[in-house]
């Protein structure tokens, strides 16, 4: 047994293993089954149709049909292969009973509309803003508000959706929400440049491979996204921001993160990037900043992150025994509190040749290399995971010191996990997306108690600096 390593069924190893298999739950919750999808809904009732269905009808399969400004109420179905053009952003505005178009038939293409859900639909019928069940979908330059769903994309192979804004209905609680786009057993797909805000999850993918997500951004939700049993597919340039999580990755094979920031996504079990029972996954150039968790990984094979930067967040990475070959190489970790909460009694993931922003160790030789191996756990940490008031002093002098003191005079030592060639200095990452400012929301009253405060410390530094007259 290692030395100081809590013994087995013991008080304190069994509150580390509950406390974080807690952490699992709430962040993948309910969503550890696939979610299916409900009743395809069809033609509206003439009293819930739009006055656009007239032309819809009468259109030739293959042409193209022009929206002149307006409102439309009333829901749409397009059940031929047509063009759907705005001119002049034409206002859908549905019935609020269901979607506000659907489209039935391949070759389907929607330009430079305004939709609005009009607050109304039926979660379990994925009422959605545009909800299509045919392949070669494109909707794009369209802006989708107050509908359940955004996009709902139903066996829908070959969709395109780029430069579109999605806004979920405000005011309500994640779980009474839908998706921004969601995709269910959709194969090569395409995601670019959406914007998508206060919905539950931005993208949603399930059964669905192949695809490109690029240079989109989601943000003020609950995920941004969550993803399941979808293999072979590419997120770049995108950012994830303000969420429970940025990101919950399950059950898949093949993934690749490029250039994505995962930013102040923060909570009690709030992640930047989750991986659970994935393979093959790489991770490199992103941004992973103010999280909870930086990188979360359980059941995970042959993972690799490289060349990204896991910066001011509680703890950078959460790792369980259940992974074998994950590999961390030349990232940058700068500012978190806690490098590796490390769950389990061994682990056979490599760090190697990584920058570590608290590793006091010299670079006597000039090779950019500091002189000895880097220990990723210290006590505090130890105490830190065991002991919940342990967070209070993470700031103070007290965590640190008490773990420079551990590095030096090592008691406690529950699994040797070593970066044995740390960097001595911070590497040129030119393709890591720069830092945006943090996005806090303050009210009036906690700005004018600040400006107080602030106005109150300057009186007292002014106060310090006068001469003090001599005591007679």
């Amino acid at each position: 047994m290692a030395r100081g390593s809590p013994e087995a069924g013991s008080p304190a190893a069994s509150f580390a293993v509950i406390a974080l298999c807690l952490l699992v739950l709430l962040v993948t919750g309910e969503e550890m089954a696939a979610v299916l999808p409900g009743t395809l809904e069809g033609r509206p009732a003439a009293a819930q149709s739009s006055p656009l269905q007239l032309l819809v009808d009468a259109a030739p399969p293959g042409g193209t049909v022009e929206i002149p400004t307006g409102r439309y109420g009333g829901d749409l179905v397009i059940d031929r292969s047509l063009r759907l053009v705005g001119v002049g952003r034409p206002l859908l505005i549905g019935s609020g009973a269901g979607s506000v178009v659907r489209v039935r038939a391949d070759d389907v293409t929607l330009e430079g509309l305004d939709i609005d859900g009009r607050s109304g639909g039926d979660l379990g019928r994925d009422s959605a803003g545009v909800h299509t069940s045919a392949r070669r979908t494109t909707v794009r330059d369209c802006r989708i508000s107050n509908a359940l769903f955004g996009i709902y994309l139903r066996a829908a192979d070959g969709a395109v959706i780029e430069r579109c804004t999605i806004r979920g209905i405000p005011g309500r609680d994640p779980g009474e929400k839908g998706s921004g786009i969601h995709a269910w057993n959709t194969n090569d797909f395409r995601f670019r440049d959406n914007t998508v805000i206060d919905v539950r999850d931005g993208f949603y993918i399930q059964s669905s491979s192949h695809g490109v997500v690029k240079g989109n951004v989601a943000r003020d939700l609950r995920y941004g996204l969550h993803y399941m049993f979808s293999d072979d597919n590419t997120f770049e340039d995108n950012v994830f921001a303000d969420g429970a999580a940025g990101t919950a990755i399950m059950y898949s094979n093949r993934v690749t993160f490029r250039r994505n920031s995962f930013l102040h996504n923060r909570g009690f079990a709030s992640v930047g990037l989750l991986f659970k029972n994935c393979e093959d996954v790489v991770a490199e150039d992103n941004l992973i900043a103010d999280n909870a968790r930086g990188v979360f990984l359980e059941g995970c094979y042959r993972n690799l992150f490289r060349r990204n930067v896991i910066a001011a967040s509680d703890t950078a990475v959460v790792l369980y025994d259940s992974c074998d070959g994950v590999r961390f190489e030349g990232n940058s970790f700068i500012g978190n509190l806690t490098p590796l909460t490390l769950v389990g009694r061994r682990t056979s993931t490599v760090f190697a040749g990584n920058y570590w922003s608290d590793n006091g160790e010299p670079d006597l030789d000039g090779d950019g290399r500091c002189d000895r191996p880097y220990r990723l756990s210290s006590v505090f940490d130890h105490f830190r995971g065991n002991l919940t008031a342990a967070d209070l002093m993470a700031l103070g002098p007290a965590g640190p010191v008490l773990a420079a003191a551990e590095r030096a005079f090592p008691v406690l030592w529950q699994v040797p996990v070593m970066d044995d060639s740390p960097l001595a200095r911070p590497p040129a990452l030119p393709r890591v997306p720069s830092a945006q400012p943090l996005r806090r929301r303050f009210g009036a009253t906690a700005v004018a108690a600040s400006m107080g405060l602030l106005v109150a410390g300057a009186a007292l530094l002014a106060a310090g600096r006068r001469p003090r007259r001599p005591v007679l």
